[in-house]
């Protein structure tokens, strides 16, 4: 089994550029401002416009609220000092890095729409 995310987002722009940015995400095939799929490793994220959904449609919100109230995306890495490294290097605002009681590394930051994004060592320290 493999997941990949699929977010539905208020500026695909931002959040393509956040994923890019912040967390080394590459873009992959062609991206339109309606559809981008991103690579980072094995992860993979879609960007989509929250527009393209239908009025009826479960995912729908309204302008402004935050879609990702409720979610943890966690990512994985191999190096999470590389990682925090460069999150910091961004300016977007992320957590200390921490060792946490169960024995990984993380730090933690929100997305532009409000998905709640941890990243961490993949190993005990």
């Amino acid at each position: 089994m493999h997941l990949s995310l699929e977010l539905f987002v208020e500026t695909p722009e931002t959040s393509i550029d956040f994923y890019r940015r912040v967390l080394g995400f590459e873009s992959q095939g062609s991206s339109s401002t309606e559809y981008t799929m991103l690579k980072n490793g094995d992860a993979v994220i879609a960007i989509n416009s929250r527009s393209v959904l239908s009025s009826d449609h479960p995912l729908r919100i309204d302008t402004g609220h935050r879609a990702g109230l409720g979610v943890e995306i966690v990512l994985k890495v191999a190096e999470v000092e590389n990682a925090y490294r460069a999150a910091k290097e961004s300016d977007w605002p992320v957590s200390d890095l921490a060792l946490q009681p169960w024995g990984l590394r993380d730090f933690r930051l929100i997305d532009p729409d409000g998905y709640y994004v941890r990243v961490t060592s993949r190993h005990t320290s």
